[in-house]
């Protein structure tokens, strides 16, 4: 009987020490598989950053696919199901959690979400959630709200939970450098379908090489990735907290020199838009100086044509009374040969009176403002020199 006890001992510690075993394992796993997602998410966070820097994010992005899967995968790490009324669980999406912790953010959105029509299950209302409050530059306020508000946090999430630790404060921290990005989402793509799993790429991460156009250094992430597995279930709280002041000192330096970029990148916006002003300005300005020309010159067109009109008008003015002139001194030239000689000169007179002065003629050029044109006038065809003629007016022709 005492062999029997004893072997019944010797199995009952057995078993206990397999069950111990096998909860320290699961709590080492659980432990590794939460450093691995906040590890992660720092690198999804520094490569939307170094992204941002060459084109828009939108949902079409790789980087903003895996980060906004790796925030869900966080935000719904051991999160507790939701009892019914017959004692059977029902899984949860982390918007339910949102939506209580979150109600009484200032001016939030979860009303909206709510009203949205094109979303209808939890997790698509989620997804939809965060899309928005990114592009409101308030992520890390909602997170840092719903932390807070500890009771209903303990009530939607098991033991060990991501939202339960230290670490999550450090997430809200590490959300605020996405604040500076300027996200363009559409509400009713793909991306929010419910049926559609959130799946973390973990390539990009694997072997990870520092951009040149980077904004901080990953040797405390890579340290951190390669020592979560040698991480035992118990930490040392003072080793935690030595672990997050350093943590916490590497952000505040991260943001320091961030700042810096953000702000020489602002100076830079500056004196381009500055530059593109000037450039429209001077651009306005030649279009209207052009105006004013092309209007000079359908002006100065229209001018010519009127005195081109003009002086046709005159030339052939001129040459009917040019005509007429030519006329008379042919009839004055046919009355001498009959008339005596003693009534010769009164004819003659009587001719020069009816004949219409050249200078009087002349005097009608000069309202015009080609006045020039006379000299040609005179030398055409169609001019006769009448002074000749009028100095002789005896003399007949053979």
């Amino acid at each position: 009987s005492r062999a029997g006890h004893r072997t019944a001992a010797n199995a009952s510690r057995g078993r206990r020490m397999a069950s111990l075993s096998r909860k320290r394992g699961a709590g080492r796993s659980s432990v590794v598989e939460r450093k691995n997602l906040l590890t992660v998410c720092r690198f999804s966070v520094k490569t939307l950053l170094d992204r941002s820097c060459f084109e828009t994010i939108d949902d079409a992005s790789p980087e903003f696919v895996n980060f906004v899967s790796i925030l869900e995968h966080i935000l719904s790490h051991r999160l507790k199901g939701q009892t019914t009324w017959f004692g059977y669980e029902s899984p949860r999406s982390f918007w339910d959690y949102i939506k209580a912790a979150c109600s009484k953010v200032p001016h939030n959105c979860i009303r909206s979400i709510e009203s949205m029509e094109n979303v209808r299950s939890s997790r698509a209302k989620g997804r939809a959630w965060m899309r928005v409050v990114l592009m409101e530059k308030r992520l890390s306020e909602y997170i840092s709200f719903a932390l807070k508000d500890f009771k209903t946090t303990r009530r939607f999430f098991e033991e060990g939970a991501i939202i339960l630790r230290e670490e999550a404060g450090l997430l809200a921290d590490t959300l605020i450098g996405l604040n500076i990005i300027d996200f363009s989402f559409c509400l009713k793509g793909e991306g929010l379908d419910d049926s559609c799993p959130a799946v973390i790429d973990y390539t990009p991460y694997l072997k990870f090489t520092q951009s040149a156009d980077s904004i901080s250094s990953d040797e405390e992430e890579m340290r951190t990735l390669g020592s979560s597995g040698s991480e035992s279930s118990t930490p040392d709280k003072t080793a935690t907290a030595a672990s997050i002041f350093t943590e916490q000192s590497n952000l505040v330096s991260k943001c320091k020199r961030f700042e810096q970029k953000y702000r020489m990148a602002l100076e830079q916006k500056g004196y381009l838009e500055e530059l593109v002003r000037l450039r429209e300005a001077q651009l306005s300005e030649a279009v209207s100086h052009n105006k004013a020309l092309q209007q000079s010159l359908a002006d100065t067109h229209l001018s010519h044509t009127l005195e081109k009109q003009q002086l046709e008008y005159i030339i052939v003015e001129l040459q009917n009374q040019l005509k007429s002139f030519q006329s008379l001194e042919q009839l004055s030239a046919g009355m001498s040969l009959t008339s005596n000689t003693q009534g010769r000169s009164p004819l003659i007179n009587r001719s020069k009176e009816e004949t219409p002065s050249l200078r009087g003629l002349c005097g009608s050029l000069t309202s015009v403002a080609s006045y020039k044109s006379l000299a040609s006038l005179r030398s055409s065809e169609c001019l006769a020199s009448p002074a000749t003629e009028i100095s002789s007016p005896g003399v007949t022709p053979s």
